[in-house]
């Protein structure tokens, strides 16, 4: 019997995952080829500065500067789209599978905005869609959940997932500095951009966790429907008050399966210190899955990076060539569920989830303010779990106090908020953070 012949690649993008993805595939070739039964071979590739140098072996790669000359090669079987971003990227994958060519990509944000369209496209012309990398970069957190845990009922996903926010808040913690202090030394390491919002605001994770809702709990994508928070109100004083009460500050994606709808919140919480995702620091990603079968299930490692990010496309690689000749019906679905079992499920509003609190407020150092500060609460049905007053700082008349609270619609705490911040003796803004147990 005649080997097969390769499966030949264009890629597109050869900056720090394209030269990753490129270093990996030459490196373990023989590895590569034994387990995915055939040979995988870069042919041709684009990049936006062609004379740019790289520390990369691109012998017998045809390099082009326009990537629609890698689309509309006839050579290749599978497009590997690293470039990020919408546009062109989004016309690129489009027109890839017009071609009749499979698709890798590690664009979250192009699955989690477009995806919905993209897998259409795929699906009428039986092609294949990958995209382990878009999520945790070497954590095969989607091959998992979408094959691993399949005889789940998936009851919630937490996770760690932006390695910028990450870093910030464990050095905040580890040295009790400033979130803008840290947020300089992330640009200068590299870990965070020059304009760090789509990171620092929540953006990416938001991203992310539209992915892994959808592949939780058979839902469309939908990031318009995600609360997203970010960490630029987090301070030195609110990490070092967490530690006090036994908490660390991480920013997490939680997706949550409840009677009546599906919550889907990107924010800060304090995590107990016991728990495994508090324990989670530097760049580092994590994600905790809770399935009725399996029970909690956590995947830790690299969350970006130039080889972790690779192992991810190159696992997405072998697993298109494996499927090649497979009859296109009967392969893994891009998103979990069959197409026509996916459901659009209510989502919850911000306001209808129920989740502990985390308070922080300055009052006048009179007597009763606290009297006042726990009558609003227990009108609203708020149950103080924990107090803490601490010393009056120099030169002020304020003395910050923090409150943990039992769990409690958010509608209600917004109440609370609004009533407490009309108080003249307390000073606005008051600050909040949720607070979850990841049980």
């Amino acid at each position: 019997m005649s080997p097969l012949p390769p499966v030949r690649i264009g890629l597109l993008g050869l900056g720090t995952v394209g030269g990753g993805t490129l270093t990996v595939l030459r490196r373990n070739a023989a590895l590569i080829a034994a387990r995915a039964g055939r040979r995988i071979e870069v042919v041709c590739a684009s990049a936006r500065d062609l004379g740019k140098s790289r520390a990369l072996d691109l012998t017998g790669i045809e390099l082009h500067a326009d990537p629609h000359a890698v689309v509309d090669d006839p050579r290749i079987d599978i497009l590997v789209e690293l470039i990020g971003g919408l546009e062109p990227a989004r016309e690129l994958v489009l027109r890839a599978l017009a071609n009749g060519k499979h698709v890798v990509t590690a664009n979250k944000a192009l699955i989690a905005l477009h995806g919905n369209e993209i897998f259409a496209a795929a699906r009428s012309r039986g092609l294949m869609v990958a995209f382990e990398a878009a999520v945790a970069g070497g954590i095969p957190v989607i091959k998992v959940m979408r094959e691993a845990l399949a005889g789940n009922d998936i009851q919630w996903l937490a996770g760690i997932i932006n390695g910028t926010c990450n870093f910030i808040l464990s050095a905040m913690c580890d040295a009790g500095r400033d979130f803008s202090e840290v947020l300089a030394e992330a640009q200068r390491l590299g870990y965070a951009e020059a304009d760090p919002s789509f990171d620092v605001d929540g953006i990416d994770a938001g991203h992310k966790l539209t992915i892994l809702a959808s592949l939780a709990f058979g839902i469309p994508l939908q990031f318009e429907r995600v609360s997203v928070e970010g960490i630029r109100n987090i301070s030195a004083e609110d990490v070092t008050y967490a530690k006090r009460l036994g908490y660390r500050i991480k920013h997490l994606g939680i997706a949550r399966q409840q009677a009546h709808g599906i919550e889907l919140r990107v924010h800060p919480a304090l995590v107990p210190t016991r728990a495994p995702l508090a324990n989670v620091n530097g760049v580092m990603n994590a994600v905790m899955v809770s399935g009725d079968a399996a029970g909690p299930v956590v995947l830790f490692g690299a969350g970006a990076g130039a080889l972790p990010t690779a192992s991810s496309v190159v696992a997405d690689l072998v697993d298109v060539t494996r499927a090649l000749t497979t009859d296109s019906e009967n392969r893994v679905p891009h998103l979990a569920f069959q197409p026509d079992t996916m459901e659009n499920l209510p989502t919850l509003d911000i306001g209808d989830i129920e989740t502990a609190y985390y308070l922080r407020l300055m009052a006048a150092d009179e007597p009763g303010v606290l009297a006042d500060v726990t009558r609003i609460l227990a009108a609203l049905g708020i149950s103080i779990e924990a107090i803490m007053q601490l010393d009056r700082a120099p030169d002020t008349a304020e003395v910050p106090v923090v409150i943990l609270t039992q769990r409690v619609r958010e509608a209600a705490m917004n109440q609370a908020i609004t009533s407490l911040e009309a108080l003249p003796t307390i000073r606005t803004p008051l600050h909040r953070i949720r607070v979850e147990t990841l049980t």
